[in-house]
């Protein structure tokens, strides 16, 4: 059964007139500037622009592998900048699963073992860290290839086992850097409505990071970032435009 609609759900993730600025050379880089959004728990949300916009700082401030300049972060109520980088590093295995865009399975692991390696950092015995991995496995489709190496499975079938690996630990929120980047078109939306699905039948907040125009097609909400700003109104609306009609996209809602 799919999750109720999140329309009134409370905020998951609270960003508080964020800045990150990054010293390179004898220059100051801006790559965000005083951005200020709430994420509703058990939404899919799609941050888009183009290289450069801002969208993987942001991606990490929210995932708590970095830290903003100015401005706070808070994630289920908890301030990342009051966690030292131990406990950040803890916060985040316990409650952020990651994806990336080129898979990072390790070559001699099966899909079993790559899925089950975030239990490691666990006290679960062996047994039940393969009980879940092969839970998670089966989530995303994967079934019967729980024996096969990295090098046996497609592309679309290793962003699978990405993806398992990142649900493994039931992480409130997921985070993905450019899943579909690596991807052709059929895989691309596989993946896209997988995603989807989790947020749907399992309650998990998604953030993704994307330059696939297809996204529109299935996140609930669409955001656009452009040189670290954070677009509104109409500059926000004339973005996604652009987007849906080069790629004949459709069915989000309007960034805020």
């Amino acid at each position: 059964m799919d999750a109720p609609p999140r329309s009134n759900a409370p905020p998951l993730i609270q960003i508080r007139d964020v800045s990150r600025r990054y010293v390179r050379g004898v220059d100051e880089v801006h790559a965000l500037e005083h951005v200020s959004l709430d994420i509703p728990a058990g939404h899919f949300v799609g941050f888009m622009g183009p290289s450069g916009s801002g969208k993987s700082t942001l991606l990490n401030l929210v995932s708590g592998i970095d830290r903003p300049s100015e401005g706070d972060v808070l994630v289920a109520g908890q301030r990342l900048n009051d966690l030292s980088e131990d406990e950040l590093a803890r916060w985040r295995a316990r409650h952020v699963g990651l994806i990336f865009q080129f898979f990072n399975l390790i070559p001699v692991l099966s899909a079993r073992d790559n899925v089950a390696l975030p239990l490691l950092l666990t006290k679960l015995d062996k047994a039940e860290r393969v009980r879940r991995a092969d839970t998670a496995l089966r989530v995303v489709g994967l079934e019967e290839r729980l024996d096969h190496y990295p090098r046996t499975l497609s592309g679309g079938e290793q962003q699978r086992v990405a993806i398992a690996r990142a649900i493994v630990t039931d992480p409130d929120l997921i985070v993905a850097d450019e899943p579909t980047g690596d991807l052709d078109a059929r895989n691309a939306e596989a993946i896209l409505d997988l995603l989807r699905q989790l947020r749907q039948h399992f309650g998990k907040t998604v953030v993704m990071v994307t330059h696939d125009p297809r996204a529109l097609r299935f996140v609930d909400d669409a955001y656009h970032l452009d040189k670290g700003v954070l677009l509104e109104g109409e500059d926000a609306v004339r973005a996604r435009e652009a987007i849906r009609v080069s790629a004949g996209a459709g069915g989000a809602r309007a960034p805020r």
